[in-house]
């Protein structure tokens, strides 16, 4: 006898559906008008296809980090519910050439062309089918933030002109770019909170992070409405100082400001023109030599006396500009720069990059660790005993360290205390985590902005809509 549906009465419907559970147990899934219901949430169907693995309720992200001591591209896999899949053995596709685009500076053309052998691997690993679909990125950093005049222009026009002749991938009009470091600083939080599975969590269950590149370091957490609403303007010609996004449904008011010329290889720099060519204290004892960045050479060797923990300190003290007037009630990091007054967002800090890298290959922490504890004071320990170090030493007490950075390694640690300690404000005993990489479930992640990047570029296709969006 055949039923009419819509003349069932509320207990006939229910018995109706009740004859359908075992089909629907059984598969831990139904289907019905095209929608599809799971244990975990309801979707909208997506059509399956046996030839391809079904790769088509699967998305893909390529992100090239155009940093200033070379390039990178990221490949990241996500499913239906933006979760990480595996390429491979693998959570992500990684891999690095040197030197980094700035370097071609004469010669637009021949820096694309350099990027070729990261593409060509890149695309060889999405299936042809989703390469229309998949977006492609490169954000280059301070390095080419830093080349005067149209040069860096140039550059991104020759990689915009070879991606889209050598490559199927989705390019858009604005997928090659000079990222700001508002943007590269807030990439890093949703990168990092996103592994940690902090998204959707209220602000004061998220981390803080510090991440010091090559050029320029960026601090971004998550600060009340209340405060956001309050921030005041940045100075003329910098970025705000907040930015809004909206993750897993949870709204965040991120505070980002990135200090360009004071990352690690930039600091060196600042830190060799304060003595003018004279002698430095924060050169190890016998090193006579000079430092070149970004077209530039300084000479760099240390007094009679040797390097110097304290004397290397002062200097660096002025490089960070540490008596400079603060005109926000003393929430100043260090420029007069505001620091978003600090907060719950700010308590458990991660700190990234060249903060690792020192950390690791100084005895600070474990290297084959990907993250670590420590306090800012454990710095300074090994910052006393770097500067305590003859150059001819060195490289039987640090072997990690490459030799053209041996000469440096009392300057690299006095730098990175000071700047914790005196530009940031961060107690010398408040425990803080330095990273590289996250336990993502069964793999350990880059804690580094393109994987925020992927995730913005994904969240703006119409599937991923629900999920996370920015603004």
């Amino acid at each position: 006898m055949q039923v009419q549906i819509e003349k069932m009465d509320l207990k006939s419907l229910f018995t109706f559906l009740l004859l359908l559970m075992p089909s629907f147990c059984s598969s831990q899934s139904l289907t019905i008008n095209n929608i599809f219901f799971t244990h975990r949430k309801i979707l909208p169907k997506q059509k399956s296809n046996d030839n391809n693995n079904n790769n088509d309720v699967t998305s893909y992200a390529v992100i090239f980090d155009a940093g200033s001591s070379g390039s990178r591209v990221h490949v990241f896999h996500f499913d239906q519910n933006l979760n990480l899949l595996h390429i491979g053995n693998e959570i992500e596709f990684y891999k690095k050439i040197e030197p980094g685009l700035s370097a071609y500076a004469d010669n637009p053309e021949e820096a694309a062309e350099s990027l070729i052998p990261l593409l060509d691997e890149a695309q060889d690993i999405i299936p042809p089918q989703l390469q229309p679909k998949t977006p492609l990125r490169l954000g280059a950093t301070a390095g080419l933030r830093l080349l005067e005049g149209d040069t860096a222009e140039r550059i991104l026009q020759a990689v915009r002109d070879m991606f889209r002749t050598r490559s199927n991938l989705n390019v858009q009009s604005d997928a090659v770019t000079v990222i700001d470091g508002t943007q590269e600083g807030s990439y890093m939080w949703v990168a990092l909170n996103y592994l940690l599975g902090n998204l959707g969590n209220k602000y004061s269950r998220t981390v803080g992070v510090v991440d010091l590149g090559g050029a320029s370091v960026q601090m971004a957490y998550a600060i009340s409405k209340h405060a956001a609403q309050n921030a005041p303007l940045p100075p003329d010609g910098q970025d705000p100082y907040i930015k809004n996004v909206i993750l897993k449904e949870t709204e965040y008011n991120l505070y980002v400001h990135s200090y360009l010329r004071y990352g690690s290889d930039a600091a060196r720099a600042e830190i060799l023109n304060i003595t003018h060519n004279s002698a430095n204290p924060c050169v190890l004892a016998d090193f006579d030599g000079t430092y070149a960045y970004s077209g530039n050479e300084y000479r760099a060797y240390a007094p009679s006396s040797g390097s110097s923990f304290e004397k290397c300190r002062h200097i660096v003290r002025k490089v960070l500009k540490l008596d400079a007037p603060c005109p926000y009630n003393k929430d100043c990091t260090f420029g007069g720069i505001w620091s978003g007054g600090g907060g719950n967002g700010q308590k458990n800090l991660y700190v990234a990059t060249s903060f690792f890298y020192m950390a690791s290959q100084t005895g600070i922490v474990d290297p084959n660790k990907p993250n670590s504890k420590v306090i800012p004071a454990d710095y300074k320990v090994a910052a006393k005993k770097a500067c305590n170090t003859k150059y001819e030493d060195a490289a039987s007490i640090y072997p990690l360290i490459t030799i053209d950075r041996l000469p440096y390694v009392c300057m690299d640690l006095t730098y990175q205390y000071t700047l914790l300690v005196e530009g940031f404000g961060i107690e010398p005993w408040q425990e803080i985590t330095v990273t590289q990489q996250i336990e993502y479930e069964d793999a350990s992640v880059d804690a580094s902005w393109p994987l925020g990047s992927a995730i913005e570029a994904i969240s703006s296709l119409p599937k991923f809509e629900r999920l996370m969006y920015f603004i």
